[in-house]
């Protein structure tokens, strides 16, 4: 009995390495292709955690601690080959920051917070697998009441579930005409990254403590930072690594509008 107990610990221990190995590697792949879009990847952190029943209380800091490595990661490799629209983004800013602290202290039932999580996930998913707004060729001025609002309404939803709101948000700026695709993607990082920080900063006032395995996360999380974004700024096709997160996300997503 004693050896057939140390085979199947040894069993489970590998198992979990293995398990653990595999989150790793999957951390990685959404840390580049998120990055590769100018994201900072906490909706596909989020997904993943889903997936690996990690509970939202760990989550929402988790994502936006490796949201804020990878955003400041993507903006500096987009903000060499772009230029910021300052006062479209002041005028976002303006609104999300503030919202997206107090968005991170409302308290959700863990069931509403994964159904919101899943509606939430459907919108990078329709982007990763090309079904995203046009790049339009004449670009409009942008109206300043109806940015202000965009990033109050986005940074709320963001500190509330524990993203940076990118996702939310490039695809609003090409639906509008604001912005080109690189120039959105320049917005949306450093966007991201600011929300990010309030959102942190409000669940932190709120008591959450950071779970310590996260530094190893962040680590991962960096490294496909660095290469998505690098590669991403210079035009890099990941179309088909796109479809295959796209289709991840979407497993994701029903998994977590069906759980409990």
């Amino acid at each position: 009995m004693y050896r057939i107990y140390l085979s199947l610990t040894a069993n489970i221990m590998i198992s979990l390495e293995l398990s653990s190995i595999i989150f790793l590697i999957a951390l990685f792949a959404v840390a580049f292709l998120y990055a590769s879009v100018g994201h900072g990847g906490a909706s596909g952190y989020l997904a993943l955690m889903g997936l690996y029943h990690i509970s939202p209380e760990t989550m929402r800091p988790s994502a936006l601690m490796m949201n804020i490595v990878v955003s400041i990661i993507a903006f500096s490799q987009y903000s060499r080959t772009t230029s910021l629209n300052k006062k479209l983004f002041l005028l976002l800013v303006l609104g999300s920051i503030p919202a997206a602290y107090i968005g991170a202290w409302v308290a959700l039932d863990s069931t509403v917070y994964k159904k919101i999580l899943a509606v939430v996930l459907l919108v990078p998913i329709i982007r990763l697998i090309g079904f995203s707004a046009r790049e339009q060729n004449n670009l409009k001025q942008s109206n300043e009441i109806v940015a202000v609002v965009i990033g109050g309404v986005i940074g709320f939803i963001s500190g509330m579930i524990g993203i940076g709101g990118g996702i939310l948000l490039s695809p609003l700026l090409l639906l509008l005409g604001w912005t080109d695709i690189k120039q959105a993607s320049l917005i949306s990082a450093l966007f991201i990254f600011l929300n990010s920080i309030s959102g942190m900063i409000g669940l932190v006032s709120k008591g959450i403590l950071i779970h310590t395995t996260i530094y190893v996360w962040i680590v991962v999380a960096v490294l496909g930072g660095l290469a998505g974004s690098y590669f991403g700024s210079r035009k890099f096709n990941t179309a088909t690594l796109r479809i295959m997160l796209g289709v991840v996300l979407l497993i994701a997503s029903i998994k977590l509008f069906l759980s409990n």
